[in-house]
Order: C-alpha cells, then sequence, then structure tokens
C-alpha cells in the first residue's frame, strides 16, 4: 500500500490534546504492519488496567527515569499530565538505520526535541478534535482518567491546541476513517520527497 523502496525511513510523530484520537490513529498505522514501527516508551506513571511492563510503556521509578536523563539516554522527554515520558535514543537510532517509519505518540514538548535531535528525519502531524466541547466527550467515554486527571488534561489542552503552527501538518479528526486517510497521505507525500530516494535511478 506504501511505496517504502528504496526510500529513508523517518520519525512519524503523532501528536494532539487529550480526545484528539492520536492512540487511536497510532493503532491504526501499526496493524498495517511494515513500514510502520514503533518504539515502547518509559513513563513514571503507574499502569492502567490491561496495560503490561515492557509492551505499551516500560514503567519505571522516578529515580530511574532522572537517571536517565543525566546519562543522555533520551531522544526525547518530558512532563506531560504531572508523570514523565520518554523514548530512548537507541530505539531511535536502530529505525533509522533500518529506514523503518517510526511512529511517536507523544506531546509537544517531546515532538519539539525530536526536530531538534533529529531536523532532517523527523515528519511532526498534529491532530485535533473537531471542538473543544467533543474533545472533552472523547475523554470522559474512555473511563480510564480520575476527575482530577480529566482536570489537568483539559486545562493543558488549551494550550497544546496554541502550538499547533510548530507542525508540519494539522488534521482534525472529525471522522475516525478520514482522519486515518489523512495521515496515511501524508507518509505517502514524504515518501515520495525527492531527499528520502536511497536508490541508483535507471541503473544500467
Amino acid at each position: 500500500m506504501l511505496n517504502e523502496r528504496d526510500r529513508k525511513g523517518f520519525l512519524l510523530v503523532l501528536s494532539s490534546p487529550s480526545g484528539g484520537g492520536k492512540s487511536t490513529i497510532y493503532n491504526a498505522l501499526l496493524e498495517m504492519g511494515e513500514p510502520f514501527g514503533f518504539s515502547v516508551s518509559s513513563t513514571t506513571r503507574p499502569p492502567r488496567p490491561g496495560e503490561i511492563d515492557g509492551v505499551h510503556y516500560h514503567f519505571i521509578s522516578d529515580e530511574a527515569f532522572k537517571r536517565k536523563i543525566a546519562e543522555g539516554e533520551f531522544a526525547e522527554w518530558a512532563d506531560v499530565h504531572e508523570h514523565k515520558y520518554g523514548t530512548l535514543k537507541k530505539f531511535v537510532e536502530k529505525a533509522l538505520a533500518e529506514n523503518k517509519i517510526m511512529i511517536f505518540e507523544i506531546d509537544v514538548q517531546g515532538a519539539v526535541q525530536l526536530r531538534e535531535a533529529y531536523p532532517e528525519d523527523t515528519v511532526l502531524v498534529f491532530i485535533a478534535a473537531p471542538s473543544a466541547g467533543e474533545s472533552e466527550r472523547r475523554l470522559r467515554s474512555r473511563g480510564t482518567d480520575s476527575e482530577e486527571d480529566i482536570r489537568i488534561r483539559l486545562r493543558n489542552s488549551r494550550e497544546e491546541i496554541n502550538r499547533y503552527m510548530e507542525y508540519d501538518y494539522f488534521v482534525i479528526n472529525d471522522r475516525l476513517e478520514d482522519a486515518i486517510g489523512d495521515v496515511i497521505s501524508i507518509v505517502r507525500a514524504e515518501l515520495l520527497a525527492s531527499d528520502r530516494f536511497i536508490g541508483e535511478i535507471w541503473p544500467d
């Protein structure tokens, strides 16, 4: 479906305020298989029901996370909703070496750090619900967050939505199928960029 032959991989970053649908779109892309790949992020937040350590996240202590920061192990990290999240450099560099499209489901802070660390290899996509009210409705319908967590996420969403201009692409997730299609179109366009071609043109 996606022509990745003889093309360099890149880091595809999906960010959105809570309720924007980035997790659903992220999972839809991963289900497509190659050339998409992902890394398991590290976090200091406790697991939610059904989450498995090493599969959904690496759940580590705040002390262990700070130690990894001090040792320069993260490609990006951020404080999000009063917990820390981060991606280890070793996973990023392995994916780029293998020409994978590595998908990230991270917030604005992490997206900016990745762009700074890998400016030629990072594509930023901001995803948003069609309205603040719809974003809140989706967040509450998940049934996984406490009222305090919801309050924090809604407050942060107001700040995050104002940073969409820092991204390469802006997708409104009004109808999920259309939003997934929009992101796939972005990936196709990026794969067709001339500076991602690494093969020999018209070989003898």
